[in-house]
């Protein structure tokens, strides 16, 4: 039997990892989150993040990269970056 790809879904909202980019969202609706991780330390034999660049941005293929951008923050932990990445989410798709 072929294994199925379940994808990675937090609070209803599908994310996606490439290197130190985390993509959380649809790109089917008008807002994503994009977080970078700039810092990482090691923990035993993981490396955990320090520093999570998180931003609000527009999908539209239209703009400019520049231009997409919303809402900018920096936090000092993933868990830190999720939790102001899936209000800032809420909220923005909230207000169609």
């Amino acid at each position: 039997m072929a294994e199925e790809k379940i994808p990675l879904v937090y609070k209803g909202h599908p994310l996606r990892r490439k290197d130190n980019l985390i993509y959380y969202g649809s790109m089917a609706d008008k807002y994503i989150i994009m977080m970078q991780i700039m810092d990482t330390k090691k923990v035993k034999d993981l490396d955990v993040a320090t520093r999570v660049s998180v931003q609000l941005q527009l999908t539209d293929p239209d703009l400019k990269s520049r231009d997409r951008m919303v809402k900018k923050t920096e936090k000092d932990s993933l868990y830190n970056a999720m939790d102001v990445a899936s209000v800032w989410l809420e909220r923005s798709l909230s207000s169609k």
